[in-house]
C-alpha cells in the first residue's frame, strides 16, 4: 500500500514516515477518524513503510519482497484483529483468524470500506460485530513470538471500538508492558466507546474528512465520470470516500433507506387523530426489526442526516445541504418545513435512544414502534 494512493492526509503521511524514518514509533498508536477518511488505508501503508524498511516518506525501498508481500496483505509480520460473527461456516466462538480470506478479499475490493460493508460480506443476519476474548488471546500469542524477519511486529485493531469488555482488559497489559519492536495500531470511528484505560495508553492520530475535490478528482480517475458529476457526488458524501463510490452506482445502499424514511415520516404525518396510519406504523417498525441490527443503525444514522438537513434547508442554510431525494413525490424543501428548532433536539435525542437500545440487544420491534408514535407528535411540533 503506497503511502501515495491514500486520498489526502498529507499531514499524518508527512509525521508517520518522520517519526519512522527518526525511529521514534510510539508502540501504541489511535487512528481515529471517520468513515470513509482512509484510517485502514494509513495504517497498512505505514506498517509497510516500518516492515520493509523503506524511507523518504515512500513505500517503494529497495526491498521489493517485502513490498510485494503487501500487495495482498500477508507479510508474516504483520497482524489483524477485525469484528467478527457466527455464520454458516462459523458456529462458535468466531475469531479474526477464521475469516483472514474474507478479510484480505475485503480489502482488495474496497479499502476504505465500513464496518457495515464488511459485516454484510460476512452474512450477518441480527447480530453485531465484536472483538472477543479469543482475539485477544492470538494477538498476546502473536506479538509474544520473535518477529519472522527479525524487525518489527505490527498488530492493527480495525474498529477497536468494538472490543468487549474481556478483550480489553485482556490486551490492556500488552499495551502497558510491550514486547520489543511490537507496534499496536488501533483504529475507531467511536473514540468514545474506548476504554480510557486503553486510549491513555495510545498517541491518538486524528483524521479530517476527505476535501471534495480530492473525492471528485478521484472518481473521475477511478470511475470516467465528468468533472461536474464527480464534484456532485463528492459533496454528496461528506467526506467519506467509501460512501462517494457508492454513490456512483444505483444500488447504493441508501436508496432503500430513503424509502423507508419517506414511507415512515408520511405515516407518522397522517397519524395524528388517523387510526390507521398508527397501524401503518406498526407495521413499518415490524419490517425494520426484521432487519439485522447492523442495518437498523445505519438506517437510524440515514435518518439523523435527513433530519439534519431538514433542518439546514428550513434555516436557508443551502450551501451545507447536499442531499437529493430519489424517492417519487418527495420534496425536501416541503418536509423541511416540519423540522424546526422546537422539535429537532427531541427528534435527535428520540433517534440517539433508540440506537443506543438496539446496540445493547434491545426488542427492535418495541424500540421502533415506540420511537415512531413519539415522531408523530414531534414532526406536529411547532
Amino acid at each position: 500500500m503506497l503511502f501515495s494512493e491514500i486520498l489526502a492526509q498529507d499531514d499524518v503521511k508527512e509525521y508517520l514516515a518522520s517519526s519512522a524514518d527518526s525511529g521514534r514509533i510510539p508502540h501504541a498508536q489511535l487512528f481515529v477518524g471517520a468513515e470513509g477518511s482512509g484510517t485502514l488505508a494509513m495504517a497498512i501503508a505505514y506498517s509497510q513503510y516500518i516492515l520493509c524498511k523503506n524511507e523518504s516518506g515512500e513505500n517503494n525501498g529497495p526491498n521489493q519482497a517485502c513490498n510485494l508481500k503487501f500487495s495482498n496483505f500477508s507479510h508474516p509480520d504483520l497482524h489483524f484483529v477485525y469484528p467478527t460473527v457466527t455464520n454458516e461456516d462459523v458456529k462458535k466462538n468466531p475469531k479474526s483468524l477464521d475469516f483472514l480470506g474474507d478479510w484480505r478479499d475485503f480489502l482488495q475490493t474496497n479499502i476504505y470500506g465500513s464496518l457495515y460493508d464488511w459485516l454484510q460480506l460476512l452474512g450477518v443476519k441480527n447480530q453485531q460485530g465484536e472483538i472477543r476474548v479469543e482475539d485477544a488471546n492470538d494477538m498476546v500469542k502473536s506479538m509474544s513470538l520473535k518477529a519472522y524477519e527479525g524487525g518489527y511486529k505490527v498488530m492493527i485493531v480495525w474498529m477497536a471500538d468494538k472490543l468487549n469488555i474481556a478483550a480489553s482488559n485482556k490486551i490492556l497489559k500488552l499495551l502497558e508492558e510491550p514486547t520489543p519492536q511490537s507496534l499496536f495500531i488501533l483504529i475507531s470511528e467511536n473514540e468514545e466507546d474506548i476504554l480510557p484505560t486503553i486510549k491513555s495508553r495510545c498517541q491518538v492520530i486524528r483524521f479530517k474528512p476527505l476535501p471534495e475535490k480530492v473525492m471528485a478528482d478521484a472518481l473521475m480517475e477511478k470511475t470516467g465520470l465528468a468533472p461536474r458529476e464527480a464534484l456532485l457526488l463528492a459533496r454528496q458524501a461528506q467526506g467519506n470516500f467509501n460512501k462517494a463510490q457508492k454513490l456512483v452506482h444505483s444500488d447504493s445502499e441508501e436508496n432503500p433507506f430513503e424509502e423507508w424514511f419517506v414511507v415512515w415520516v408520511r405515516a407518522a404525518f397522517r397519524a395524528k387523530g388517523n387510526a390507521a396510519a398508527i397501524n401503518d406504523l406498526i407495521g413499518w417498525s415490524e419490517k425494520i426489526a426484521s432487519l439485522g441490527r447492523e442495518t437498523q443503525k445505519k438506517f437510524l444514522d440515514f435518518c439523523t442526516d435527513m433530519f439534519r438537513q431538514a433542518l439546514l434547508l428550513n434555516y436557508q442554510v443551502t450551501p451545507l445541504v447536499y442531499y437529493e431525494p430519489k424517492v417519487e413525490k418527495f420534496r425536501l424543501e416541503n418536509f423541511a418545513t416540519y423540522v424546526n428548532d422546537k422539535n429537532i433536539a427531541d427528534i435527535f435525542r428520540e433517534l440517539s435512544d433508540a440506537m443506543y437500545h438496539i446496540e445493547r440487544n434491545a426488542n427492535a420491534k418495541i424500540v421502533l414502534t415506540d420511537l415512531s408514535i413519539k415522531l408523530t407528535r414531534l414532526i406536529h411540533k411547532q
